[in-house]
């Protein structure tokens, strides 16, 4: 088991989220290929998006619904700072993860986190488990307190 999957277990179990990690053979890499993998729709997949704050300079994490797609501009407004590219070595330093597999717990240390409401439209909801092949499920109430994500209006609606 790698360390990424190890920190994410460990994180669901001191958070009291009862739930279990499945790995799927085909990879979770985007949200259409998770919700298909799990047999969900695709607004139940939690996607953890991360952006670079220009003025920080610390990765802010957006967790969305699936079919959403994060609106850099109505983004930068919610975080009160532009936000720009977020590079593989800036989002492994401060999440300990992969691009691909962050996952929205277990992360190194804390991250300013937003949310999409419509992740609170089902009562179940999957994330990255650490890895691009791993997911679990969980009320999405339980992903919001552990990231201590503010709800915000940052997402596009595809047509």
């Amino acid at each position: 088991m790698s360390k990424s999957l190890k920190r994410v277990k460990q994180a669901l179990d001191d958070l009291g989220i009862d739930t279990e990690i499945s790995e799927m053979s085909d990879g979770t890499r985007t949200a259409e290929d998770a919700a298909r993998a799990v047999g969900c729709e695709l607004d139940q997949i939690a996607k953890s998006i991360i952006f670079r704050g220009e003025d920080s300079g610390h990765v802010i994490l957006f967790l969305t619904a699936g079919g959403n797609q994060v609106d850099a501009g109505k983004a930068s407004a919610l975080a009160g700072e532009p936000l720009g590219k977020a590079d593989a070595k800036l989002i492994r330093a401060e999440t300990g993860f992969a691009i691909g597999g962050v996952s929205p717990v277990g992360l190194i240390q804390k991250v300013r986190a937003y949310y999409d409401p419509r992740l609170l439209a089902f009562d179940t909801v999957w994330a990255a488990a650490g890895t691009p092949r791993h997911v679990f499920p969980a009320p999405p109430a339980a992903l919001i307190k552990a990231t201590a994500a503010v709800e915000g209006d940052f997402v596009t609606v595809p047509t």
